[in-house]
């Protein structure tokens, strides 16, 4: 095994973890509720707050940093998806946030009491195709008025704070579609059900995602972060750290189900000899290990890249694809390895199996990603 990178730390965390054993997690999926004892948890520690600077409150460390967290609560055998936003949605207030918008909201997040897990981009008949969102806001007086849909929003009910982009200039006025977007800080509270609806919407992973409706909602002038019309610049930086945080949670899972059908393998005796000692089960294991370790060096260089500051966004689309690659076909041997057991919720590989099989489509889909390559790496036609 390589030696991994920040020992200190993922020991920091392991140790935590020993409070959220499986029984803990296989409740919480059982249930569909939300681990609020095990966020509440790495919140106290800091771990949520790793990327705040320590004038507000928080560590200071960079998005490497960040990523061992994250990567660290799959691999003890929870799921990041329940409180991953806060670490990328800090990129756009981070880099593009005003003194006084830090100064108001960044304590509070470092400290737990305020959340911002949630960011409001895809809409139902855009998807990935983020300049063409329909929702708007339009500025009357101190105030935006915001109108619109958006869908597959993230922890809502876990949140107090949301970033929402929307066009605040027509498509039809811009002369670059990227143009006319601007993002806008929500305080959900004063949101829900004052111009903002939210719909649950029931999904095969325990991941608590929303539809929400925007009819007439006022948000003051004061949260807008940043220029107007550039926040579809301003939300890659979020993007970028979402993709790098993903391969990070992806690795974990990769991991925890390398070392549970290696082990497994070892003690599973069939024909009077472990399982493990069979080629059959022994390859794909290896071949597991060999191609999680390969997506693990894209998920560095993107991080080395985004923390000093320099463009990233092929790395970060290069480091999900390769580590939701690794994390799927890790998943798949370790249901082989396992058998009949392996579709056993007392063993957990069932429910890490579909939770990891969401990054083969989200952020991003591995379709996109092979786009983004093509295009802006390769300097091929743009296919769409």
């Amino acid at each position: 095994m390589n030696q991994e990178r920040y020992p200190e730390l993922r020991a920091a965390l392991r140790d935590l973890f020993k409070r959220f054993p499986d029984e803990y997690f296989r409740k919480i999926d059982d249930t569909r509720a939300y681990p609020e004892a095990c966020v509440d948890a790495l919140t106290r520690a800091g771990w949520l707050a790793v990327m705040i600077p320590q004038e507000y409150g928080g560590a200071g460390l960079g998005l490497a940093e960040a990523s061992v967290v994250m990567e660290e609560v799959n691999r003890c055998g929870g799921n990041a998806g329940a409180c991953h936003g806060q670490m990328y949605n800090m990129g756009t207030l981070l880099r593009h946030g005003s003194d006084e918008q830090k100064r108001r909201y960044l304590p509070k997040i470092a400290s737990g009491d305020l959340r911002l897990q949630s960011m409001g981009v895809t809409e139902p008949t855009t998807g990935t195709d983020t300049t063409k969102i329909k929702t708007t806001a339009v500025k009357q007086g101190d105030r935006y008025v915001v109108n619109g849909q958006k869908v597959w929003i993230s922890r809502i009910q876990h949140s107090d704070l949301m970033i929402l982009l929307a066009r605040t200039t027509p498509l039809k006025d811009v002369t670059r579609k990227s143009d006319g977007m601007s993002i806008f800080i929500v305080d959900l509270h004063q949101a829900i059900g004052q111009g903002m609806t939210v719909n649950p919407i029931r999904n095969m992973v325990n991941h608590e995602t929303n539809e929400l409706f925007f009819d007439n909602l006022e948000i003051p002038a004061a949260n807008l972060i940043g220029e107007e019309g550039k926040g579809f610049r301003y939300i890659l930086d979020g993007l970028n750290a979402e993709r790098t945080l993903i391969a990070a949670e992806c690795i974990g899972d990769a991991r925890w189900f390398i070392d549970r059908s290696t082990r497994y393998a070892r003690d599973r005796r069939v024909f009077d000899r472990p399982i493990g000692q069979n080629q059959g089960v022994q390859f794909p294991l290896a071949e597991a290990h060999i191609e999680t370790e390969a997506a693990d060096l894209m998920r560095w260089r993107a991080c080395e890249l985004f923390d000093a500051h320099l463009p990233c966004g092929a790395e970060a689309n290069m480091a999900k694809y390769l580590a939701a690659k690794a994390s799927w076909e890790a998943a798949n041997t370790a249901i082989q390895t396992h058998g009949g057991f392996g579709f056993a919720c007392e063993y957990d590989v069932e429910r890490k199996f579909r939770e990891t099989r969401l990054y083969q489509v989200a952020p991003i889909s591995t379709n996109l990603i092979l786009s983004y390559v093509a295009e802006h790496v390769l300097g091929l036609p743009r296919s769409f």
